[in-house]
């Protein structure tokens, strides 16, 4: 199966039909063999669409985003966070000791510690794709070893 370059439109939906999102998709590599990553199975139901198909894609939290992580949420000191203008809600990105950088969504204050929820906004929800796909053509050589390169370069970190 060879990669495609694809461009499509996307409605996203929660498991009981509310509206989480529409966007439309650019110049998308389709996935590559042995890529392992999140969302692999919307990139496996992407794979050979022809332009003006359109297809739904259900997907479980597991498949999605994962299950929702009560470990990824940390209590973090207030004086080490730069913004003085903290709303609940807010996203803050921490620099961790390896000089990664991670998202957290500001949960709870508690005086001088601040309680970051590092999980994934959708995560613990099934996940619904309609996609109309608007445009596909088969990726170069130079797009798929471009993007190998980049997921191997991310899988180092």
């Amino acid at each position: 199966m060879s990669a495609q370059i694809i461009t499509f439109s996307c409605v996203l939906k929660d498991k009981y039909g509310t509206l989480i999102s529409t966007s439309v998709n650019r110049n998308v590599l389709t996935s590559l063999a042995g890529e392992v990553g999140i969302l692999n199975g919307l990139a496996a139901g992407l794979q050979q669409l022809s332009a003006g198909e359109k297809r739904t894609i259900a997907l479980s939290a597991e498949e999605a985003y994962g299950f929702y992580d009560p470990k990824k949420v940390i209590l973090f000191p207030r004086k080490k966070v730069s913004n003085a203008n903290l709303k609940l809600g807010q996203m803050i990105t921490l620099i961790g000791k390896s000089g990664e950088a991670r998202s957290y969504k500001l949960d709870q204050v508690y005086g001088e510690m601040l309680s970051l929820d590092g999980n994934h906004p959708l995560a613990g929800q099934d996940l619904v794709f309609e996609v109309e796909m608007i445009e596909v053509r088969s990726a170069s050589e130079d797009e798929v070893f471009e993007a190998q390169n980049l997921i191997s370069a991310q899988l180092l970190h």
